[in-house]
Formats: C-alpha cells, sequence, structure tokens
C-alpha cells in the first residue's frame, strides 16, 4: 500500500480527498499546512507528497523548497486553485512532478498519481556497493572503510553520514538539512550527536591530507575529496 502525504487546508475538501484516495487504495496521511508536514516528515517518509499551495503558516512552495535538499528523491506534485502561468513555471522549476488546477476529476489526479509513482520506481538505483573515497575504498553494504593503513568497520549512522557527504561532495551541506535526514530530528541532542560523529569521520580519514571535511561555522559542512 503506498503511502501519500497530503497537504491541504480546507476540511472538507482535504477529508474527501483523503477519503477518494484510501477507498482507492493508498494510505492517506493529511495534514492542513505546511509546517504540519515538515513536523510529520522528519518521522515518516511517505511515497509522494501532494502539495497544496495556499496554505496558511507555510505554503506548498516553501514546503516543496524544504523537502527538495533532505528528501532530494520524494516525488511530489502541486494542487492550486490558482491557473497562472507564473504559479505553474515556478513550481515546475522546484522540481514538482506535475501541477494539478483546481476545480479536477478525482480519476485524473490518481492516474497522475498512478503514472508519477510508476516513473519513480523506474529510475530508482540502487547504492553502489564499493565507492573510490580518496586512497580509500568505502564498502557500504559491509560498514567497511578500507586504506592500506588499515581498515575500520563503521557503524550504520557513520556509514549513512559518510555516504551522505560523499553524495553531496563539493558543496555546502546545511546542518539542519543532514539532521532531517539522517537523524529525523534537528533538536539540540541531535545537532551533538552529529558533531560527534563527525569528528569520527575526520579520525577515520585522516590518513588521506587530500580529503576535507570543513565545518561552516554556524551554517553545516563541506566535503571534499579527490576524483578517482
Amino acid at each position: 500500500m503506498k503511502h501519500i502525504l497530503l497537504t491541504e487546508d480546507d476540511p472538507d475538501f482535504g477529508s474527501i480527498l483523503k477519503q477518494y484516495l484510501e477507498l482507492a487504495g493508498f494510505r492517506v496521511s493529511w495534514k492542513m499546512n505546511g509546517k504540519e508536514a515538515l513536523e510529520f516528515l522528519k518521522a515518516d517518509q511517505p511515497d509522494i507528497c501532494i502539495l497544496d499551495v495556499m496554505m496558511p503558516v507555510m505554503d506548498g512552495f516553501t514546503l516543496a523548497e524544504k523537502i527538495i535538499p533532505v528528501w532530494p528523491d520524494m516525488p511530489f506534485l502541486f494542487l492550486t486553485a490558482r491557473n497562472q502561468k507564473e504559479d505553474r513555471l515556478k513550481g515546475l522549476g522546484l522540481g514538482a512532478d506535475d501541477y494539478v488546477v483546481k476545480p479536477f476529476e478525482a480519476e485524473e489526479l490518481l492516474l497522475r498519481l498512478k503514472n508519477i509513482l510508476k516513473r519513480s520506481a523506474q529510475v530508482e538505483t540502487p547504492i553502489p556497493e564499493i565507492l573510490a573515497l580518496g586512497s580509500y575504498i568505502f564498502d557500504y553494504p559491509n560498514l567497511l572503510l578500507i586504506h592500506h593503513s588499515g581498515n575500520t568497520r563503521l557503524t550504520e549512522k557513520e556509514a549513512l553520514l559518510l555516504l551522505y557527504f560523499y553524495r553531496n561532495k563539493n558543496r555546502l551541506i546545511k546542518r539542519e538539512e543532514m539532521l532531517l535526514h539522517i537523524w529525523k530530528s534537528d533538536d539540540y541532542f541531535s545537532g551533538r550527536s552529529l558533531d560527534v560523529f563527525v569528528s569520527k569521520l575526520r579520525k577515520y580519514l585522516n590518513a588521506d591530507t587530500a580529503i576535507g571535511l570543513e565545518t561552516i561555522r554556524g551554517t553545516g559542512f563541506e566535503f571534499s575529496s579527490p576524483d578517482n
């Protein structure tokens, strides 16, 4: 059963749409503003998001901008009552998989959702088993960091953090982004835990001085490594 996060501030329309999608075989979590939806995403990741554009507290465009860096593979589509070219271009420019203008036929929305989920399933790629990281070999599935000076067995979270750095190297990675993606929380204790794990990774990688893991004070981190 595929899981949908529905954001819609109209209680009548949201209730009807939730019921229709559930009858169609989906599990639906319904939130009435972007802030509630973002809090939900910290604890649970759906298969697809339906984002209403015009919402109180946090609108759909702002919510999408917060989703994309943390969950870049999360498919989403916008719902809006405004059939304006500028809004459509902005939504698609943010990376939306579709843009649906109210009023719409429920059957059409259902087909669009199924098509997006089908495409998403087709483009999913497995995590590479072996990653070259400077003079290290990173065996992610076996949680092993291999180097001629000695091998290091990583914990699952250490390996996940290193994989995230690898996939986002040579760019500024915000602390909040990493915390939400890996710890599913950006509170004080998660932040302290992140700092401890980063210190451990620096120690594990210190045999190759060409690998950099720099803290950008008050903002986040930047990871760099030689191209192999």
